[in-house]
């Protein structure tokens, strides 16, 4: 299963904006999303994007001293990982997360190799890497249903002036 998609984001609103696309994008049954990239890359500023696009209006923090932030006021519950923090994969069991997992909720995961084993698999891997003044996003589908996710993220972002090729809100 591979949709394969990239583009290009020349800076922080761009980030968001993608963000807002991939929030336009998910399933009301529910998806998990695993977002990678070094530190800094973007991946907590696509996810702000995502959150506020679903209607959050409070600030939206990086989780990584807590873990888990929860957002349950949504059309589904959602809840952002950011597991940089685990020591060690088998740290996932301790923070009594198994119900999180469970449709509808759509959990994305920051770090997701740090959980390894310990997951469950993604519907989607996005990753964000630096690429000169701004970063490339690439997403690629791991089962059907992330394959529509994939598609539809790839469809918005040519509306909003992006595809494979060209550079998103430059």
């Amino acid at each position: 299963m591979s949709a394969d998609f990239e583009c290009f984001l020349a800076d922080e609103h761009a980030t968001e904006l993608a963000g807002a696309c991939l929030a336009k994008s998910l399933p009301l049954n529910g998806a998990v999303l695993y977002l990678e990239g070094d530190l800094g890359a973007g991946k907590t500023t696509l996810s702000r994007g995502l959150i506020r696009a679903l209607g959050h209006r409070g600030a939206v923090k990086s989780p990584t001293y807590t873990l888990v932030e929860p957002y349950e006021d949504f059309e589904f519950p959602l809840y952002h990982f950011d597991l940089y923090r685990l020591s060690h994969p088998e740290e996932v069991e301790f923070l009594g997360v198994d119900d999180y997992f469970k449709p509808p909720s759509v959990c994305l995961i920051e770090w997701p190799g740090r959980g390894k084993g310990f997951l469950p698999a993604a519907d989607i891997h996005v990753y964000l890497t630096d690429e000169g003044q701004g970063r490339r996003l690439r997403w690629q589908a791991a089962t059907v249903k992330g394959a529509e996710i994939a598609n539809k993220l790839n469809e918005l972002l040519v509306v909003q002036g992006s595809n494979d090729s060209q550079e998103f809100l430059q």
